[in-house]
C-alpha cells in the first residue's frame, strides 16, 4: 500500500513498526458545536483508510480523543476556550455542552457509516498523564515557566516546521487568526502546555498542578493520549490538512522531545471542503451540518459518495447541484444493485481479477474514485453471475460504506420500495415536495401534501428524512 506521507511530502510505502498491527490516531472534534460536513469529509476518508487496513489484514488499533478543554479560539494560544464560549452561547456548563455535541457527533457519523474508533478518550479524562508529560518536559530542558503558564522551547529542536519550509515570520504568531504575540514566549513560535489561572480567570474547568490552579494546552491532548494507548509509537496519524501546523508540528516536537527518539511514521492530512466562501468554517456563520442535508433531502451516504468521488488531497468544493447529481447516482446505483438476483453458484476463480483492481485503486494512495469505479465494473461485467456481483459489491462496500446492498430507494425514502406503479407516483409526489421546499415555494408544498393525504399517505417528518405510510 502507497501513502501520501506529509512527513516528508512524498507517496511512500506503508510499513508498521510491527508487521500487521497498526496504531492509528485520528484528531476528534472540539465538542463546542455541531460538525459542519467540511470536518467529517476528513472522519469520512479517515474511516476508508481504516477500513482498507482492515480489508487488507491489518489488525488496527484506532484511537480519538474528545477535546472537551484547552481549544482556544485562536491557534496561538490566545482567546477565549471554545468549550467555554460554547456554554455561553447556550447559556449550559462546559460539561453539559460537552455531552450535548459528542452524542451529536456521534450521531452524525452513524448516519456517515463512519465507524466509531476502537478507543475514544476524552480530554478532561487525563488530566494527570497532561500534568505528568509537562513535568517530564521541564525536567529534560524542554520547557519554561513564564506569567504563570508552562511552555515548550522550540529553539531547542533542531528542525521545528517538520511538515515543510515555512517562514517562521508568517507562521509562528498564529494561522488562523491576527492575533498579538505573547510576551511571555521566548520565541515566537513556542507554545503552551500548561494554563494557570493567571491567564483566564474565568475558566471553568481547572485542575490543580506543580504550577497552579489550571488546565491543558490543546496540543498536549493528543500527545498524552496517544501515547497512553499506543505506547512509545504509533505508526499513522490523521487529521484535516489545518491541522498539520501548528496542532501536529507541535506534537511531533512536544512527543519526541518526551520519548527521546522519533515518534510517529505516517502522517495522513485530508485536504479543505471549500464552499463558495472558500473554506467552511464554523466562524463563519450559516455552515452546513448532516441534518441540514437531512431537511433538504438528501440522503447522509450520498455526501459520503460526493466526497468518495474525489481523492482526499485535493480541495473539494460543495454545491448544491454537485449533490443533486450525486444524489441522483446513488440512487441509480442502489436501484441497480437491488435488481441483481440472488443465485446459488460463485466461481471464485472469476472474481480474482476485479478484487485486484479494486486493491490497486485503493493501495494507490487510497483512490477513492476508483475504487467506485470498480464497482461500476463489476455491474457491468458479462462474465459474472449476479451472485458474482452482489459478492464482489458487497466485499467493496465494507471499505467504501455506502449501504449499496441497501435494497431499492428514493431521495427522500429510502426505506420505501419503488417497485409498483403506486409507490412511484407517492415518491414523484415526495420528491416535488421536497424541491418546492427547497425553494420555499410552500403553497406548491402544501398542496401537494393535500393531494397526498387525498390518496390517505401520511407524510412523517424525521431526522432520517420524510417517510410516508398508509393512512390507518
Amino acid at each position: 500500500m502507497i501513502l501520501y506521507n506529509t512527513l516528508g511530502q512524498t507517496k511512500q510505502e506503508f510499513i508498521p513498526y510491527k508487521d500487521k498491527k497498526v496504531n492509528m490516531y485520528t484528531c476528534g472534534p472540539t465538542v463546542y458545536h455541531f460538525a459542519h460536513i467540511g470536518n467529517l469529509r476528513t472522519y469520512i476518508m479517515e474511516d476508508v483508510l481504516e477500513k482498507y487496513l482492515r480489508y487488507s489484514g491489518y489488525d488496527v488499533t484506532r484511537i480519538m480523543n474528545i477535546t472537551d478543554v484547552g481549544h482556544l479560539s485562536s491557534d496561538a494560544d490566545t482567546g477565549e476556550d471554545k468549550m467555554l464560549a460554547g456554554a455561553k452561547r447556550e447559556h449550559k456548563t462546559v460539561m453539559e455542552i460537552a455531552k450535548f455535541y459528542t452524542e451529536a457527533f456521534f450521531e452524525d457519523c452513524k448516519k456517515l457509516n463512519i465507524k466509531t474508533p476502537d478507543i475514544v478518550e476524552p480530554a478532561t479524562n487525563c488530566i494527570n498523564d497532561f500534568i505528568n508529560m509537562v513535568s517530564v518536559l521541564l525536567e529534560k530542558g524542554y520547557a519554561y515557566i513564564a506569567g504563570g503558564n508552562v511552555y515548550f522551547d522550540t529553539s531547542k529542536l533542531d528542525n521545528y516546521y517538520v511538515f515543510g519550509n515555512f517562514k517562521e515570520e508568517d507562521l509562528a504568531v498564529g494561522v488562523r487568526d491576527s492575533v498579538d504575540a505573547d510576551e511571555n514566549k521566548k520565541n515566537k513560535s513556542d507554545f503552551v502546555l500548561w494554563f494557570t489561572k493567571s491567564k483566564f480567570e474565568d475558566q471553568e474547568l481547572k485542575w490543580e498542578s506543580p504550577w497552579g490552579m489550571g488546565y491543558p494546552g490543546w496540543h498536549i491532548e493528543c500527545s498524552a493520549i496517544s501515547i497512553k494507548h499506543s505506547g512509545e509509537h504509533l505508526d499513522i496519524h490523521c487529521g484535516g490538512i489545518d491541522n498539520a501546523f501548528p496542532h501536529h508540528t507541535n506534537e511531533i516536537a512536544q512527543s519526541e522531545a518526551f520519548l527521546g527518539h522519533p515518534w510517529c511514521k505516517y502522517w495522513f492530512h485530508v485536504l479543505h471542503l471549500n464552499d463558495a466562501r472558500g473554506k467552511m468554517s464554523k466562524s463563519k456563520g450559516g455552515f452546513l451540518t448532516v441534518s441540514l442535508l437531512e431537511e433538504n433531502g438528501y440522503d447522509p451516504l450520498a455526501y459520503r459518495m460526493f466526497c468518495l468521488q474525489s481523492h482526499y488531497r485535493k480541495p473539494l468544493t460543495f454545491s448544491y447541484d454537485s449533490l443533486d447529481n450525486i444524489q441522483k447516482s446513488y440512487i441509480k446505483l442502489i436501484n441497480r444493485i437491488a435488481n441483481l438476483k440472488c443465485e446459488d453458484t460463485v466461481n471464485e476463480e472469476k472474481l480474482i481479477s476485479y478484487r485486484e483492481s479494486f486493491r490497486n485503486a485503493m493501495d494507490n494512495d487510497l483512490n477513492t474514485s476508483l475504487g467506485l469505479t470498480c464497482v461500476y465494473d463489476v455491474l457491468k461485467a458479462d462474465n459474472l453471475s449476479d451472485s458474482e456481483k452482489r459478492k464482489l459489491i458487497k466485499e467493496f462496500d465494507y471499505v467504501l460504506s455506502l449501504d449499496l446492498l441497501r435494497g431499492k430507494t428514493s431521495s427522500e425514502n429510502s426505506n420505501i420500495s419503488v417497485s409498483d406503479d403506486f409507490n412511484r407516483e407517492i415518491e414523484e409526489l415526495i420528491i416535488k415536495r421536497n424541491e418546492a421546499r427547497k425553494n420555499k415555494d410552500w403553497s406548491t408544498a402544501d398542496a401537494i401534501r393535500d393531494e397526498l393525504k387525498a390518496k390517505k399517505i401520511v407524510l412523517i417528518d424525521t431526522p432520517q428524512g420524510v417517510k410516508w405510510e398508509l393512512e390507518k
